[in-house]
């Protein structure tokens, strides 16, 4: 039998999990020394930060089979542009005069050049390189400050030592190999502002300390700058609960010092949005959705007029695809058929066979009044996405901790009947990641499949480096203009934040008389043509006018 054939599946990591769940509830080890050793870390101020560390370790470990990744979707280049401009001083870039040439999807050509995004990650990244010389040291850093907060968050609900756990659990299974810590897409920043924000609500209903209460801002504007959508339909969510023990806080206490925290966060994006978009009432998305996109936000909402395209590719995305999708789920069979393959796809990225048992355990204390208000909590972000007719699991990002949580309470339901499973849970994390480790060393495929979780892989690399260190190799400076042969294949054109400065500039083709305009524009630089038919590249020197 060629086991080749199995790993290619796109779920044998996942049946090889769901086999590990049997066979180590067959070990009788109670691993005794290493749960003291643990515990009296977990009750140690310092443990989130410990935590943080672990989760950076064991990516930096992993670089040698997985290696810092490339860029693959039109988003990633997107948050790259924004990490770029602020690496270099900027808040945005001027528009170029050539602009109609670089039009790509989620960047804003006019008013201003710059990514669609709200600025957080784009900051994240550009700090990276600014200071470390690459955006991914961003990532490495974002998925450690998340694993750190989800264990400060956790504390204020549980005990050090399930805290500990939970946030360990977190660094294997999104800061290793899950898309949120292996591409540029975000998900990590989100899901650290939905923590501080939640480990911030018992801990001011316990005591109204003015420092939660910073805390809690801080978590409100990193979703802001991050999901603003969801993260408004958490935070909408913790306020509720926390209006429902308001006679526990010290509003005198704890108001100044969140309002004018507040304040001052939604004077700076103001400030960021006047000088990016335009006006300072005018929110990240909205100035690229009204440029290229026909579908609304939600699903109740009707479609727009179809803008004026100056390209195919763009024209086919905006009112094909997202077109589709739109009306999918207006129907209520399509409606029914897309939230169960949000629901499939966040278990995929999220839990897996192993975590779905505490998951489901933690159901079955619902009576509690923890576990109510986390479902409550959760229920909230749930149904605000339900009515968006597009979804990636990063859209969730923000109560990604009450997840967590709810694996938590589940874990310490099962323990009196069940302590071998209890046990068992991060053994497996822990194996699933040898496991992980050793394929990728022994090269053996596996399907890549979406979405992108720690158990499969990114899909297969767009090839722009390959192409870009091929035209590197004849020196000097380069226009390349890319001709799309079929609707297949990945985007190309996406741009540094100073275009002119560029080793490579990437360009749309617009036919010969819009090319020449380029071609004069760039007379000092070398001309060739990319043509991208589907996964084939073939790039050659392009003869000027």
């Amino acid at each position: 039998m060629d086991l080749s054939l199995f790993w290619y599946s796109p779920d044998a990591l996942f049946a090889v999990e769901a086999i590990l769940v049997i066979v180590t509830l067959a070990f009788t080890c109670r691993f005794a020394a290493a749960e003291r050793v643990l515990g009296k870390l977990a009750r140690h101020r310092l443990a989130p930060l410990a935590v943080g560390a672990f989760a950076m370790v064991l990516r930096a470990v992993a670089l040698p089979v997985a290696p810092i990744p490339n860029p693959n979707v039109s988003d990633e280049f997107s948050y790259l542009l924004g990490a770029d401009t602020f690496a270099h001083g900027r808040l945005t870039n001027p528009p170029h005069p050539m602009w109609e040439h670089f039009e790509t999807f989620h960047e804003d050509q006019l008013p201003t050049y710059q990514s669609m995004y709200p600025p957080l990650q784009g900051l994240v990244l550009g700090a990276g390189q600014a200071f470390l010389r690459t955006p991914y040291a961003g990532v490495w850093l974002g998925a450690g400050l998340m694993c750190s907060a989800f264990c400060w968050g956790l504390r204020g609900w549980f005990p050090p030592g399930w805290a500990l756990l939970g946030a360990a659990i977190a660094a294997i299974r999104l800061a290793m190999f899950s898309y949120w810590g292996n591409s540029y897409w975000g998900g990590a920043l989100a899901a650290t502002g939905g923590a501080l924000l939640f480990g911030a609500l018992p801990r001011l209903i316990r005591s109204s300390r003015p420092r939660d209460a910073l805390i809690a801002a801080l978590g409100l504007a990193m979703m802001a700058n991050t999901r603003p959508y969801e993260g408004a339909a958490f935070s909408v969510g913790v306020g509720l609960v926390a209006l429902w023990r308001v006679r526990q806080l010290r509003l005198r206490t704890i108001l100044p010092p969140l309002c004018c925290a507040l304040a001052l966060v939604g004077a700076l994006m103001a400030y960021y949005d006047w000088r990016v978009f335009g006006s300072p009432t005018t929110l990240p998305y909205t100035v690229n959705r009204a440029t290229y996109a026909v579908t609304p936000y939600f699903m109740f909402q009707s479609l727009r007029p179809e803008p004026v395209y100056r390209h195919k590719r763009l024209r086919d995305f905006y009112t094909g695809w997202e077109v589709q999708n739109y009306q999918a789920i207006r129907s209520k069979s399509g409606f029914v058929r897309r939230s169960m393959d949000k629901i499939y796809t966040s278990w995929i990225f999220f839990l897996g066979p192993v975590l779905t048992i505490p998951l489901v355990a933690s159901v079955y204390t619902w009576r509690s009044r923890r576990t109510g208000i986390l479902l409550f909590l959760a229920a909230a972000v749930v149904l605000a996405n339900a009515v968006v007719p597009f979804f990636v699991p990063h859209y969730v990002a923000p109560v990604t901790i009450v997840l967590y949580a709810l694996i938590v309470q589940g874990l310490r339901t099962l323990r009196p009947a069940f302590p071998r499973l209890v046990r068992a849970v991060p053994v497996i994390c822990v194996l699933m990641v040898g496991v992980r480790l050793g394929m990728a060393a022994a090269a053996i495929p596996v399907e890549a499949a979406w979405p992108m979780s720690w158990a499969r892989l990114w899909p297969a690399e767009l090839g722009r480096e390959n192409i870009a260190a091929e035209i590197l190799a004849n020196g000097g400076k380069h226009v390349v203009i890319v001709h799309y042969k079929s609707e297949e294949g990945g985007q190309f054109v996406f741009n540094d934040a100073d275009i002119d400065a560029s080793p490579i500039v990437w360009a749309n083709d617009m036919g010969p008389e819009k090319n020449a305009e380029l071609l004069h524009y760039y007379s000092s630089r070398k001309a060739w043509v990319l043509n991208v038919d589907g996964e084939s590249l073939a790039v050659s020197p392009l003869g000027k006018p």
